[in-house]
């Protein structure tokens, strides 16, 4: 029997103020435990809340980014639970009015164009964070997090599976990236996600029960984690026991490969929402909507198609560069300086990538920052045109520009890498080459033109690499024709 996956995200990310939603502590990242917390963002009785204006402002512009209608007239509510980290023991989040509603994400899966409905974005603040000792059997709590403000991105259950799940991850995060609304540094947890999954057989269009499978920060984990517990919604569908699929929030343990139970799964009225009495309604002009629309930079899909048709990429390598927002500002910065769009894209997704890869495992999951400059880069591909040295030496020059921050010139210069161009020095490297090499000129007198690719590697390699290709073969070309004439 076939099934269908349903699959939906609830998207927290946490917004670029320097304060946190209600008070003004600093919402600075890996501070000592603890120390950018007061008495607000703790709770403390007889303590009032004033909402941050920058984060009304942060979320039109994802709402804007992400084609919502933002809502006017939209207020704060206190969801109520108990959790260590949740000092006052309510969230202050918003319900039934949030600040953005609708919206969607067109994201390209299997070379197809699919839209992803959203439901709402709301504006929240960020619980803290539990640190447990295992050996020591306790846990320790660091509040600095609580009051960092959060947009909460709830997708309509429109995804049917986890490729198309981490597709629309990857292209949200990118969005919100360009919109500046977030760094997104899913490392950090900056951004991170709950996703909801439940199985039907094809052809209903009803929603089962759904499982929640909490806090994933990772493309990978999150590909693993709804991958496991697809497989094991679809196994007890096909044995006849969909009855043990209970409406509940499991984690995803990445060691034991498997998601595992937590709680029950609350629904809305278990939260006790009701409008937070400290709070005035938030009231939104259209005059400040269209101020933030204004400020927007150019977003990813609009990007993508301009590089198709002004730098003469694949569709495929323009996607790999525009995914990240750091990646292709340093691309684009290094053709504004002149160089070739094409070369740039060859040392970007080649050489770059991987050494972005060995200095860290996760690039894949955003890259932070690229130590090497664009005007390095845009040097060392000058300098391998105007044949000082080979695309061989330069990809040697630039893993040590990379590694060091030198410039190419230094680099050549301090490693005597320059290309040697000398028509008679050549010649006489050339002439030992064939010399060594009686056979393969028997070979190619006899008809075997592959010879000759042999004796060009074996100058190359004798020079170190530093021959001028162009000449070294045109020498090599005459002296051939000299010993098989």
């Amino acid at each position: 029997m076939s099934f269908e996956t349903v699959i939906g995200l609830e998207i927290h990310a946490e917004l670029k103020t320097k304060s946190k939603i209600f008070c003004s502590c600093s919402t600075e990242f890996g501070a000592e435990p603890n120390k950018n917390t007061c008495p607000i963002c703790l709770g403390l009785p007889g303590t009032l809340p004033v909402l941050n204006e920058e984060v009304v402002n942060y979320a039109i512009k994802a709402g804007t980014s992400l084609n919502c209608e933002i809502n006017k007239l939209n207020k704060m509510d206190r969801k109520n639970y108990f959790y260590p980290d949740l000092p006052k023991a309510f969230q202050t989040s918003q319900f039934d009015l949030p600040i953005c509603s609708g919206g969607h994400v067109d994201i390209e899966v299997g070379g197809k164009t699919k839209t992803v409905r959203l439901n709402r974005i709301h504006i929240e603040e960020d619980a803290g964070k539990l640190v447990h000792l295992d050996d020591d059997g306790i846990s320790l709590i660091d509040y600095n997090r609580v009051g960092v403000p959060l947009i909460e991105i709830v997708s309509e259950p429109d995804m049917r599976s986890p490729e198309e799940a981490v597709t629309f991850l990857r292209t949200l995060r990118s969005i919100l990236q360009y919109a500046d609304v977030s760094d997104c540094r899913m490392e950090q947890g900056s951004i991170r996600c709950d996703a909801n999954i439940s199985i039907r057989r094809f052809g209903e269009d009803v929603l089962n029960t759904k499982v929640e499978i909490k806090n994933i920060n990772s493309f990978k984990e999150l590909q693993k984690a709804l991958e496991k517990e697809e497989k094991r919604q679809r196994e007890l569908y096909t044995y006849g026991e969909e009855y043990k699929i209970k409406q509940e929030t499991r984690r995803w343990d990445n060691g034991k490969g498997k998601t595992i139970p937590m709680r029950s799964k609350e629904d809305a009225h278990d939260y006790r929402y009701f409008p937070e009495p400290d709070l005035v309604p938030i009231i939104i002009q259209e005059e400040q909507i269209e101020s933030i629309k204004a400020t927007l930079p150019e977003m990813p899909r609009v990007k993508k198609e301009r590089f198709i048709k002004s730098y003469g990429l694949s569709e495929k390598e323009v996607g790999i560069i525009i995914d990240d927002k750091v990646l292709s500002s340093f691309y684009e910065e290094t053709v504004s300086l002149g160089a070739n769009p094409k070369s740039v894209a060859n040392w970007v997704l080649g050489d770059m990538l991987r050494l972005l890869k060995e200095v860290d495992e996760d690039s894949s999951e955003g890259i932070t920052s690229i130590s090497l400059a664009p005007k390095a880069l845009f040097d060392l591909i000058k300098i391998i045109e105007a044949g000082t040295i080979s695309t061989t030496v330069g990809k040697e020059v630039f893993e040590e520009m990379f590694k060091t921050g030198a410039s190419p010139d230094e680099i050549v210069k301090a490693k005597g890498l320059s290309q040697i161009s000398d028509s008679s020095e050549l010649e006489q490297l050339i002439i030992e080459v064939l010399d060594n090499n009686p056979q393969s000129i028997a070979d190619f007198s006899s008809g075997k033109p592959q010879a000759a690719g042999f004796l060009m590697g074996q100058i190359m390699k004798a020079s170190k690499g530093k021959a001028n290709p162009k000449l070294a073969k045109e020498l090599l070309d005459e002296k051939l024709k000299e010993r098989c004439s």
